[in-house]
């Protein structure tokens, strides 16, 4: 038995040798594949800050480029249009616009811009009051609901991802698009129903003020990228204004003025701004900004500009481009107070801040 044990013990050992032996062949082996991995990623790493560095050097020849040849501004010269605008002024008992302010600011370029967080539906709306001093910030997520959410100021918007920190507001009637306004402590927004309609509700009281059914026969979605807004309710320096578009010049988008307590229309008109690629607009001191894009996010940028006073000629306005992120927006809300625009884009939430100049100054 002495004997056997013996034998085993020296089977045991040799084999033992021979698993070392594999064992260290192996280890080696793998030694050699890590090194190998290693220098493929340091090759890898090389190449990925090579590309970063030529897409970057090639993102400043584009904006140069783009600086140095603008666009050609979307004003098409259509004899039929013109003659529509002439006729239609003739009818109207205000043939020149009054302004109610001296604003005579108009965009010079995008200051800054500042991502504020992820909320919600790709499409949406967020804002402030645009004419009172509140710090409330109200969201509209999604196209078509009856929920606002109210935040109490910007802090609890940004920090918490939840609406357990917001306040509910169940609207009468539901809303569709994101073209609504808060506006001096009412929330003016769309209904549609039949005809589409804007109604007037008070935020302290939460109740219904007024309505209105919007004077426009065969109404169309306003901007072309924007399908499920109709009607888009804007504030600047001096009151509100209606952006929309009708079947009847369903090329172009037409302006017309607001007035905030009986919602009446004081002024209509017809502008050079088409639909086509268009995905928002806002009012600058009496001036219609159109904002362009195409069906494949680019760079978003204001290419139409239509002034209701004549300062400022269309050709003599600055080409402003927003910096590109991430899709197209579906809101952009000017703040004339802050001079800044509160836009929702792919369910982020961004504001820009505004270098504004004069217009004389263009």
């Amino acid at each position: 038995r002495v004997l056997g044990s013996r034998e085993r013990i020296s089977q045991w050992h040799d084999q033992s040798s021979r698993y070392s032996t594999e064992l260290r062949d192996f280890k080696n082996q793998v030694l050699g594949m890590l090194e190998t991995a290693e220098k493929e990623r340091e090759a890898m790493r090389s190449e990925a800050e090579s590309a970063a560095v030529r897409v970057d050097r090639l993102e400043r020849e584009v904006d140069y480029l783009e600086t140095q040849n603008p666009a050609p501004p979307c004003v098409e010269v259509d004899e039929t249009l013109m003659e529509k605008q002439v006729a239609t002024a003739k009818q109207r008992k205000n043939e020149k616009y009054t302004k109610l302010t001296d604003c005579s600011d108009t965009i010079a370029s995008v200051r800054a811009m500042k991502i504020l967080k992820r909320f919600g539906s790709t499409s949406g709306l967020w804002t402030k009051d645009a004419a009172g001093n509140s710090e409330k910030i109200y969201v509209f997520d999604g196209t078509a609901n009856d929920t606002v959410y109210v935040f109490p100021r910007m802090r609890e918007f940004t920090l918490f991802s939840a609406t357990r920190k917001a306040a509910r507001i169940k609207l009468p009637y539901p809303w569709v698009g994101t073209g609504h306004l808060v506006y001096d402590g009412h929330l003016y927004y769309i209904r549609q129903q039949g005809p589409f309609q804007v109604i007037k509700f008070n935020l302290a009281n939460k109740t219904v003020v007024d309505s209105s059914v919007f004077p426009a026969e065969e109404q169309i979605p306003v901007f072309g990228l924007s399908p499920f807004t109709y009607i888009e309710v804007a504030a600047d320096e001096e009151g509100l204004w209606a952006i929309y578009a009708t079947k009847e010049d369903e090329k172009n988008i037409q302006l017309a003025k607001l007035d905030p307590t009986s919602l009446d229309i004081e002024q209509m008109w017809d502008t050079p701004c088409p639909r086509e690629n268009a995905e928002g607009a806002f009012v600058v001191c009496g001036a219609l900004h159109v904002v362009y894009n195409t069906r494949l996010p680019s760079r978003a940028r204001v290419q139409c500009v239509f002034d209701v006073s004549g300062t400022l000629a269309p050709e003599d306005a600055s080409l402003v481009y927003f910096p590109k992120r991430y899709g197209s927006h579906s809101s952009m809300k000017y703040s004339p107070r802050e001079r800044q625009i509160y836009a929702w884009d792919d369910g982020y939430q961004i504001i820009y801040r505004m270098e504004m100049k004069k217009k004389l100054e263009v």
